[in-house]
C-alpha cells in the first residue's frame, strides 16, 4: 500500500477514536510523530500533514483543535507564475519542550520551537520560538507573564476553588461573582 494511502488511513482512524486519551495512547504506540515524551496528552483529532515533524517533550498537554502547521503551500501558485523559478515545497520543523501546555485553538507554525515550562493562551498564533518559562497569548502570541508567576497565581486560585458536581452550585457561585 502506498505511503500517502496508509497515511490518510491512519488520520481517519484517529478522527474516529472519540476518547482523547485512547487517542493519545494510539499516537504514541503507532509512532505518529517524531518524538513523545512522558506524560503526554494529545486532545486534537486532527493529524497534521507531516507529524514526523513534529515532536514532543515530557509532561505535555496539547488542548482541543490545535492546528500544526509544518508546511506552506504556497508554492503551488508561484510556480504557475512562469517566471523561470521552480519553488519547492517549504517544510519546517516543531518542537515543544517539557511540561507546556497549548491552549485550544492555537496554531504553531513551521520552523517553532517552543521551550520548557512555558503555557500558550487558546487561540494563540505561534509565529516564532518561545522562551523557557514562559506564558504567552494573543495573534500573534506575546509574552504575557513568566511561567512561575503563573504558578503562583494558580496555586492561590487553587485555594479557593471547591470540586462539586452540583451544577446549581457552580451557577450560583459564578452569578455571585465568587469564582
Amino acid at each position: 500500500m502506498k505511503k500517502h494511502v496508509k497515511r490518510q488511513l491512519l488520520r481517519m482512524k484517529v478522527y474516529l477514536i472519540f476518547d482523547a486519551f485512547k487517542r493519545t495512547k494510539y499516537l504514541v504506540k503507532n509512532k505518529v510523530f517524531y518524538s513523545v515524551g512522558n506524560n503526554f496528552f494529545f486532545q486534537p483529532r486532527k493529524i497534521p500533514s507531516e507529524p514526523k515533524l513534529i515532536k514532543f517533550g515530557n509532561n505535555v498537554t496539547v488542548a482541543s483543535n490545535v492546528t500544526f502547521i509544518t508546511h506552506d503551500i504556497v508554492h503551488q501558485i508561484l510556480n504557475n507564475l512562469e517566471i523561470g523559478i521552480w519553488f519547492e515545497y517549504n517544510v519546517g520543523p516543531i518542537s515543544i519542550g517539557n511540561n507546556v501546555f497549548i491552549g485550544s485553538n492555537t496554531t504553531i507554525l513551521p520552523n517553532v520551537k517552543v521551550g520548557n515550562n512555558v503555557v500558550i493562551g487558546a487561540g494563540s498564533l505561534i509565529t516564532k520560538d518561545i522562551p523557557d518559562g514562559s506564558v504567552v497569548a494573543g495573534n500573534p502570541a506575546k509574552i504575557i507573564t513568566t511561567f512561575d508567576k503563573y504558578l503562583e497565581k494558580r496555586i492561590e486560585q487553587n485555594k479557593n476553588i471547591i470540586n462539586s458536581d452540583n451544577i446549581d452550585e457552580i451557577w450560583t457561585r459564578f452569578e455571585n461573582k465568587e469564582v
